[in-house]
């Protein structure tokens, strides 16, 4: 029947098959673009010999690269993740929306807004959040100073935002039961940070200050969070609450034996001695926190390695590594933590002097060289192509994922992926005669000649009917100035509620006792079982079982052939299947 498919699921193999095509071809893309670049070194090396631009020398602080390499592995790795198989059909509906649901109305509704476009696009969206980090973390691994490390930073930044907005929830903040061991405030939000302080002009890397404020922060973060781990309503004090629960899911994530079972061991332990385990986590919370707070380098020198530790322990065994299951984006905040904590030690503790090149004095005799000029003077070095490569990468993911937000229509692949691929056939339409249930006058196939007519089987009172009646609507809206020459035609597909009031009835509700290319017809049940029989047998498998119902849209040509076959199965009455079901009918009328 209409509307009784399952719906989708993260291993549909439409999706993965999509999927995993779309990043083929953008693979393909992603090798033209470094042989070309491969060429231009060779040639921009030549030239550059021969013909030496001046450029200023900058040096990068130890902490600044700590940071920039560090993250930038971490942003190719989320890349890596992303290109999961059950990324394109799971991540909103297995991941986003659970983490949102927890959160109140207004973050499910800033959520859901942005994660539209996934539902709607989940092939180009997936793929572009591939190329789109892997391309951020490349480019921040290969600038090293400049105006080009900067905008990598603000890249990282910026992406980042929109990922712990619409992917993360805001981090889960505003949802109960707040925890640093969960992730709190979100892992990718470590990711922004850190963007920013990449963005920042080398000058502001050159006194201790920075890191100070990098640590003093953490620990004002961490203090906070050892209070939200010491309220009892949050349910850490006692065995069977929330830390076991936690570690208890996890555990019960696709992964090796032995992993799921050390988590499960821990989650037994920390049911039997809760109070201590939670004590322990408040007490470092709260005492490493005081330390980075008070930012004395001898008690860092301890409190830093002491933090690693501490951190990689909750990774491990709370968070179980953050990426296994098969939908894991990221490792989860514990490394983040870790790079950051070390980040802010070195800034601490280190002793340079930092001379930026876009910063340092040009003597009077030189000709201060323009920016042009400057840019180009780079192009002979690989870690500048590389940079250049790397935001080709980003391109390469901004640019359909710009062309998916715009498109409010969603993706075929969706129906596609729910009810199969539509049958291309070159048939005889089988005539009819039949009545109109709203005009009462007689209609039949010949009569509609000249127009491609999309003809489906509806009960007027079955539960999926009218998600059909609707995609056959929006299928005739999407075909524009086109749709004139469309003509949507339903057949009472039961006896039982054939009668015209039940048709009238049906058209009333769904608005469509005004559409002007729309036809409910009827007859009695010799007229109606004769039209069933003789499109039962255009193509196999065609009825439901349950009565003479078809679950197919006939599409048929302006001569009297069927030349497509699509199944209605809409599965659940989301947006985007609905839309995804119209965008479908609407492509093979345009064929046709």
């Amino acid at each position: 029947m209409p509307g009784m498919d399952s719906g989708l699921n993260a291993t549909n193999p439409a999706l993965v098959g999509a999927f995993w095509s779309a990043l083929l071809h953008q693979l393909f893309i992603v090798l033209a673009i470094a042989v070309v670049l491969a060429v231009a070194y060779r040639v921009a090396r030549n030239r550059w010999a021969a013909n030496p631009q001046p450029s200023g020398s900058a040096t990068e602080p130890r902490s600044r690269k700590f940071l920039r390499v560090g993250f930038g592995a971490l942003w190719i790795f989320d890349g890596l993740l992303q290109a999961q198989p059950r990324m394109a059909g799971g991540l909103s509906s297995q991941v986003i929306e659970p983490i949102a649901s927890a959160s109140p109305d207004w973050v499910q509704r800033v959520v859901n807004f942005g994660g539209t476009v996934w539902t709607y696009h989940p092939v180009q969206a997936a793929a572009a959040a591939v190329w789109i980090q892997i391309g951020i973390g490349v480019w921040m691994i290969a600038s090293a100073t400049g105006w080009s490390s900067r905008l990598a930073g603000l890249a990282g930044a910026g992406w980042g935002l929109v990922v712990w907005v619409f992917g993360e929830a805001f981090g889960g903040v505003f949802a109960p039961g707040l925890t640093w061991l969960s992730g709190a405030p979100g892992a990718v939000l470590l990711y922004v940070v850190v963007g920013a302080l990449i963005a920042l002009p080398l000058r502001a890397w050159a006194t201790p200050r920075l890191g100070r404020l990098l640590l003093a922060g953490t620990g004002v973060f961490w203090v906070g969070m050892a209070l939200l781990q010491v309220l009892p309503v949050n349910g850490f004090w006692h065995g069977g609450g929330t830390l076991t629960d936690m570690v208890s899911s996890m555990a019960n994530v696709t992964q090796p034996h032995a992993q799921a079972a050390m988590l499960s061991a821990f989650a037994s332990f920390a049911t039997d001695h809760a109070f201590a385990v939670n004590l322990l986590v408040v007490i470092a919370l709260a005492g490493l926190g005081a330390v980075f707070i008070n930012g004395r380098q001898q008690l860092l020198r301890v409190a830093v390695p002491v933090a690693t530790v501490f951190c990689l322990a909750v990774w491990v065994l709370v968070q179980d590594f953050g990426f296994p299951g098969g939908l894991g984006t990221d490792p989860n905040s514990m490394l983040p933590w870790v790079l950051l904590l070390w980040g802010g030690y070195f800034a601490v503790t280190e002793r340079t002097t930092v001379t930026a090149a876009d910063e340092s004095p040009v003597p009077a005799t030189a000709p201060r060289p323009t920016a042009l000029r400057q840019a180009l003077a780079g192009v002979g070095k690989p870690r500048s192509l590389v940079a250049l490569g790397a935001v080709a990468v980003i391109l390469i993911g901004v640019a359909p994922m710009a062309a998916a937000t715009a498109d409010r229509n969603a993706d075929p692949i969706i129906a596609q992926a729910i009810a199969g691929v539509p049958v291309r056939l070159d048939l005889p339409a089988p005539d009819f005669q039949l009545i109109s249930g709203e005009s009462g006058k007689h209609v039949n196939l010949a009569s509609l000649r000249g127009k491609v007519v999309l003809l489906t089987f509806l009960d007027p009172v079955c539960v999926g009917c009218p998600q059909v009646a609707q995609q056959l609507h929006a299928a005739g809206a999407l075909l524009g100035a086109n749709g004139n020459q469309v003509q949507l035609v339903a057949i009472a597909a039961t006896a039982i509620h054939s009668k015209a009031e039940f048709i009238r009835a049906f058209d009333q509700k769904q608005g469509l006792t005004t559409a002007p290319n729309w036809l409910f017809l009827t007859g009695n049940g010799v007229e109606l079982e004769r039209v069933w029989n003789t499109y039962e047998k255009i193509t196999p498998s065609m009825m439901s079982g349950m009565m003479a119902h078809s679950n197919f849209v006939f599409v048929i040509d302006a001569t009297g052939r069927v030349r497509w076959a699509v199944r209605d199965a809409p599965g659940p009455a989301t947006t985007s299947a609905q839309s995804s079901f119209a965008q479908l009918l609407a492509n093979a009328a345009g064929q046709t």
